[in-house]
């Protein structure tokens, strides 16, 4: 059994007064195996991030299933770690406290989350900085803090919101490359929103392709480069360029059809 089957999935919000309505995701089916590193990918306002908020416990589907290891989401929980584009730290906290900020909440017992957040700040490159407050460091290195506090209770699944779209370019490569090493180790499932091409191709076993909004899923797009993976050596590589321009071949025509004179009519 997969351990994330979304099946048949619509997702419809309403204003407040319940007037007005979105209808983001329609139609969505996509399975997860156990261990793979899947992407999102599809234009801005596509409901990229709405499959995540179904996965994480934030929203419910309007229509559909969503199962995780055979059983719906239910509310937030450790079983899942979400990181964010904003790294969503507490700044009055170190960078110790806001790793282990979930367990010490739960009651778990000190001599297990110790040893769990000294192993993860050492596979972050956090060292030296634990007693740091968050306020003081990068965005990159704020980035590092978020993946560590997703980590911390060993979640199965790590739902992640292009968390490297803010940093520069120099930092992401770096914080992508930190990302595959610590998975390397941990083999968690990690689903992954972005609008990069290349960071896709270059973190991912497989790219789910969306349409506009309403999105849907229109291509599953396995990625054979062996691991573990160095970014000269992919990008060097003439099957890179050839799988990229066929990606980019996919999200141009969702572009072009949202030209004006499309039937469908607008998208976002």
């Amino acid at each position: 059994m997969p351990l994330i089957q979304i099946q048949g999935v619509g997702k419809t919000f309403r204003d407040a007064r319940g007037r007005r309505e979105t209808v983001a995701l329609q139609d969505v089916s996509l399975s997860v195996e156990e261990g793979e590193f899947v992407c999102l990918l599809g234009p801005s306002g596509c409901g990229k991030s709405t499959v995540l908020d179904l996965l994480a416990g934030f929203e419910t589907p309007t229509e559909g299933r969503v199962l995780i290891a055979g059983k719906p989401p239910g509310r937030p929980g450790p079983d899942r770690g979400v990181v964010f584009q904003d790294a969503s730290l507490f700044p009055w906290l170190s960078v110790t406290d806001n790793i282990t900020f979930a367990p010490r909440l739960a009651g778990v017992a000190p001599s297990i989350y110790r040893a769990r957040a000294a192993e993860l700040i050492a596979k972050m490159g956090l060292g030296g900085f634990e007693r740091h407050a968050t306020w003081e460091l990068s965005g990159g290195m704020r980035q590092r803090v978020a993946i560590a506090r997703a980590w911390i209770s060993n979640p199965g699944l790590l739902l992640m919101d292009e968390p490297f779209g803010a940093l520069d370019a120099q930092t992401r490569l770096e914080m992508q490359e930190t990302l595959l090493a610590a998975r390397e180790q941990t083999q968690s499932t990690v689903l992954f929103v972005t609008h990069d091409i290349e960071e896709s191709l270059f973190l991912a076993d497989r790219l789910a392709i969306m349409s506009r909004r309403p999105g849907r899923i229109t291509a599953n797009v396995p990625i054979a480069f062996p691991r573990p993976r160095r970014y000269e050596a992919l990008i060097a590589d003439p099957g890179f360029g050839r799988l990229k321009r066929d990606i980019v071949r996919l999200l141009r025509q969702e572009i072009d059809a949202d030209r004006p004179g499309d039937s469908r009519g607008g998208g976002a």
